[in-house]
Order: C-alpha cells, then sequence, then structure tokens
C-alpha cells in the first residue's frame, strides 16, 4: 500500500525507509506507551518522517498526548484529530489509519524502527548540507576558512541530532523549564552551571551557564589570568568538568608550571628556577598525578583566529564533553576579516564569534580582556563597564562580566593586604555586585574570603597569607 518515494532530478532517490516509518506509527497505535521512548530515547521529530502524510500522523499523534486532559491514541481518536484538522483525506483517509497496525511486525520495538527513521533522516540532512557546501563553494560565497569552518558547524549541528535549532512553541519549552526547575527545588541544587570553585561568587551566579559568554575583565598585573587559570583547575580537578583553555599570552609550559604550583601550593617562581625543596617534591609528584588524570585540556597557539578557535573546540567537545572554554585573552585574537576593519570591528566578531561558541554547543565561555587605562584616571580607580577596551560589542555581547581589583596594587598602606574584589557589573540573568576573593602572591592563585569576614575588617585567612 505504501508508495514509492519521489526521486530526485538527477534519479537517485533520497535515503528513506517507509517500512520503518510506517512500523513506528503502527506500534503507537497498538500501545500509546511506545511513544515516550521514541520522542525521549530517539528524539524522533515529525521532519525525521520522509513520507508527508507519516510527518501528518506523528504531529497529530504529539497533539493528542499533550492535551490537557490527554485521551488514548489509538485509530479512532487519531482519525477524528486529523479530520478535525482538515487533512484526513488529503493523508490516505480511515481505510490507511486503521491500515497502520497491520504492518507492525513486532510492537514491543518502537524505539528500533524509530531509531531507523531517524538515521535515515539525518542522512538526507547531510546531503542537503553537502548540496549547500558545494554551491558556495562553485559560488565563491566567501573566503575559503570561512566555508570550511561553515562546513563544519553545519556536519557538527547534524551529528548531534539534526533536529535541534528547530522552531518550537513556547508552550514545550515552558514545561521543559518548569520541569527542570521543580526538579532543582526538589533535589536541593543551588548550582546550575559549571562550578568556579569560589563559593561566593557561585552562589551569586549559580555558576557558569551554559551557552553564556562571561567576561573576565582588569588592568595588568591585576591577575586576571591566574583567576582564569584556577578557574578551569578548580572546574576540572574538583568537580570533574571538561575545561577547554586557550592561551595566547603564555605558552604551555608556563601553564603547565602554573598549575602545578597552584596545585602544589608552591611558590611558583622556585618551581620555574628548579628551586624546589627535597621535602616538595612529593607535593610535585601528587599534583602532576591529579592534573595529568582530569579532563583539562590547553591550546598555546599565539596566532589563533575566531575560527580556528571554534573548529578546535567543537572537535574537543565531540570526543571529549565540556563543561568550560576560557580563551586567555580576547585582545590577542587574529582577525579574520578585511584589512580595513576598525580595532571596534575586530573586536566585536570576537566576542560575537565566541557568543556564538557558547549557544551552539551549549558550554559556558570564558573570555579574558583588558580594560582600558581610563581606570586609574578616577580615585578611587574601581573599574567600571566602560572601561572595556573596545567596550561597545563586549558589554553587548556578554552574560556576565566580572572585574577584578585589588586596591593594595594602587595603595601601599592598603587595609586590606592579600584581598581581591570581583566586580560583577552585569549579570543578565541574575544580581550584580563584589565578591572578595583572597590573593596569594606567591602561586598566584585566589582563594574564597568570606564576605562577612571581609566586611568585619578580619585579616587573611592564613592559606591565603602571601
Amino acid at each position: 500500500m505504501a508508495l514509492a518515494a519521489p526521486p530526485e532530478p538527477n534519479g537517485r532517490v533520497p535515503p528513506h525507509n517507509l517500512e520503518a516509518e510506517s512500523a513506528v506509527l503502527g506500534a503507537i497505535l497498538l500501545s500509546e506507551r511506545a511513544l515516550d521512548p521514541v520522542l525521549i530515547d530517539v528524539r524522533l521529530v515529525p521532519e525525521d518522517f520522509y513520507r508527508e502524510r507519516h510527518r501528518q500522523f506523528f504531529r497529530a499523534m504529539i497533539r493528542l498526548k499533550e492535551r490537557s486532559e490527554p485521551g488514548p491514541i489509538d485509530t479512532a481518536t487519531l482519525a477524528a484529530e486529523l479530520e478535525s484538522q482538515g487533512v484526513l483525506e488529503e493523508v490516505g483517509g480511515r481505510d490507511y489509519v486503521q491500515h497502520l497496525p497491520n504492518v507492525v511486525p513486532a510492537a514491543g520495538n518502537a524505539a528500533h524502527y524509530a531509531r531507523i527513521v531517524k538515521d535515515r533522516a539525518v542522512e538526507r540532512r547531510l546531503l542537503d548540507a553537502t548540496r549547500e557546501i558545494q554551491e558556495r563553494v562553485y559560488g565563491a560565497h566567501g573566503e575559503a576558512r570561512e566555508l570550511v569552518e561553515d562546513a563544519e558547524a553545519q556536519l557538527f549541528k547534524i551529528a548531534h541530532d539534526g533536529a535541534t535549532g528547530e522552531v518550537r512553541a513556547l508552550g514545550d519549552v515552558l514545561y521543559e523549564e518548569v520541569d527542570r526547575l521543580e526538579r532543582l527545588s526538589r533535589e536541593n541544587i543551588a548550582l546550575t552551571g559549571t562550578p568556579s570553585g569560589f563559593q561566593d561568587l557561585d552562589e551569586l551566579t549559580g555558576g557558569f551557564q551554559p551557552g553564556n559568554l562571561i567576561v573576565l575583565a582588569a588592568r595588568p598585573s591585576m591577575g586576571k589570568s591566574a583567576l582564569g587559570i584556577n578557574m578551569a583547575e578548580n572546574a576540572a580537578l574538583d568537580h570533574g568538568k571538561g575545561v577547554a583553555l586557550f592561551s595566547l599570552e603564555m605558552a604551555e609550559a608556563e601553564l603547565a608550571q602554573r598549575f602545578i604550583a597552584s596545585r602544589a601550593k608552591l611558590n611558583g617562581d622556585d618551581l620555574r628556577k628548579g628551586r624546589v625543596k627535597p621535602d616538595s617534591w612529593p607535593k610535585v609528584v601528587r599534583a602532576t598525578e591529579q592534573l595529568a588524570a582530569a579532563p583539562l585540556f590547553v591550546d598555546d597557539s599565539s596566532d589563533l583566529g575566531i575560527l580556528d578557535l571554534r573548529a578546535k573546540a567543537r572537535r574537543l567537545h565531540t570526543k571529549n564533553p565540556l563543561g568550560l572554554i576560557i580563551v586567555d585573552y580576547l585582545q590577542l585574537m587574529r582577525h579574520e576579516g578585511g584589512r580595513d576593519a576598525s580595532r571596534v570591528e575586530q573586536v566585536g566578531q570576537f566576542s560575537r564569534g565566541l557568543k556564538i561558541l557558547a549557544r551552539e554547543l551549549g558550554v559556558p565561555v570564558i573570555a579574558v580582556s583588558q580594560l582600558s587605562r581610563a581606570v586609574e584616571s578616577r580615585s578611587p580607580p574601581r573599574p567600571q563597564l566602560s572601561d572595556l577596551r573596545e567596550s561597545g560589542q563586549i558589554e553587548q555581547d556578554a552574560d556576565l562580566v566580572m572585574m577584578v581589583y585589588r586596591e593594595e596594587y594602587y595603595d601601599d598602606e592598603s587595609e586590606r593586604p592579600g584581598e581581591a574584589d570581583i566586580i560583577i557589573a552585569k549579570h543578565r540573568n541574575g544580581p550584580v555586585g563584589t565578591v572578595p576573593l583572597a590573593f596569594m602572591k606567591r602561586f598566584p592563585k585566589f582563594a574564597s574570603l568570606a564576605r562577612e569576614s571581609a566586611l568585619a575588617g578580619a585579616p587573611v585567612p592564613a592559606e591565603a597569607a602571601y
């Protein structure tokens, strides 16, 4: 009863399996419980069906399931739903609906049939993507590097479920979010994103959220790179999150030394110069073993453009799922556009590209950034959003902007030695505020410092002494 699929202009028929499509629909009509694994485990969507009538059937089944008072899903209710939409005769009439349960080899294998349908849909999307790539190449629409990055992005999207990114009804999103919030409330989960490892900061942010662009900015010598490295270490070693650190400023050997010094709590300068006491070597060995076992990845390419970075992150995420990406630092990235682009336009390209990367992978991205000299023209020289270099686009793209300020850097007689303020100047989805941290010059390393202690003028904790 199934008709052959129409051929393409070249005479070839796209990948499909009409028998599997009919079997999925028939299995659901025999037992509506089969719909849940098809939707949840296989993530089948109407667009995965090759035949249009089958898409109509699956949409109608989903509508029946999502009603405020769901009823049974069988041949009678499906025919009635299609008739109410005015498409029953168009899709084959009641005879075709009643025919579907008769073509199911085994009703319990609905998920297996659905995976066949999904696989053929992925193959069709792959063909569509390759045709589009060929058209762009033949038409020379863009530079070769951009064509490669765009092609890789399309293939990555298909590999990670081509159905993502489709237009969705707001109701579907709302119900999913309510379910997620209810689970968080029930399980008393306060940290919903990737932890920074600093309790006060995580309480304010709830962790770095998937898809967010976080800007970590400061003037030189404030410790912004050290803070970024500490966050990478905390997320990877203490919380098991995959972390990719792209360092355009420091070589991998220097990064390794910093990680070891931080983890072993040794003086970084002594470690770098080989002045390690004999009784400290067990600490070095233990720290090295911990770091080696952590899902922490570094790239010290000094000439890195946004297309290269996105391609590297995408490949790494495919092999080792990431929970955090850090770029140190933004202004050192290579511009890949025209030579006549202004510096503001160049940095805007970087921040937009990183925001797109965060959304594409569903991973928070921290971009370390410089602040302008305007900070030092004020008294006190506390940074603010307008101090971001080429700030317009960065501030616009960022979901969270954190700035590092150390009073002692400007005042030798500061009453807050060894302390740094992390100023949350922008927080798209939460509060702003200031989080005090202890800064240890020996490593250098940051550590949590309770707000209450800081406000009370308490001394820096012994473990944070420098």
